[in-house]
């Protein structure tokens, strides 16, 4: 079944086409919601309030638009509400390495550096970061989910990779001095 006949049959009362839609996207929204959050416990709260809340508004949906995109700007409004709520930095543990794990031909010792230094960040830079180099947006897919002009996106993430680079940089200094 695809997304438009899902939502489609969720309209005419069918709740159970409702998990066509959890199932196919719930493991891509976990992963932006922990690169957002910073730790799986407050991703999957916020995933699953933002599917709560799609399925409410569906009759708002538009059908020629892609309902990924459309679930997504749901799904981040409900990060930063609850990071709000919750007032509170990411958690950085090396015991999860939540945001990278999915990515291969990362070495561990990588994978927490470059972890610690995105989770230094402030969620809307992680968010950037994360959307473009390990899910691979182009600018104007960025530009069109985050609903910000090109331009904005550009600049928001030259800003982001400086952060990085800068945290980076400093993680591997410290570690050569110690």
């Amino acid at each position: 079944m695809d997304d438009s006949t899902a939502i489609g049959r969720c309209r005419e009362g069918d709740q159970d086409a409702f998990r066509h839609l959890v199932e196919r996207y719930q493991a891509q929204a976990v992963g932006h919601a922990v690169s957002i959050l910073g730790n799986r416990d407050d991703a999957l709260d916020a995933v699953q309030d933002a599917f709560i809340n799609a399925f409410q508004a569906l009759h708002r949906f538009d059908l020629a638009r892609r309902f990924y995109p459309w679930f997504y700007t749901i799904l981040r409004n409900r990060c930063f509400q609850l990071a709000a709520a919750r007032n509170r930095q990411p958690e950085s543990s090396t015991d999860e390495l939540e945001i990278l794990a999915s990515k291969p031909g990362i070495s561990q010792d990588e994978a927490i550096s470059l972890e610690r230094a995105l989770l230094a960040l402030s969620p809307e830079q992680r968010e950037l970061v994360t959307l473009k180099h390990l899910d691979g947006l182009s600018y104007e897919e960025l530009a069109e989910r985050l609903e910000v002009p090109i331009g904005t996106i550009m600049s928001r993430l030259y800003h982001a990779r400086k952060k990085l680079r800068e945290k980076l940089f400093r993680q591997f200094k410290e570690s050569s001095d110690g």
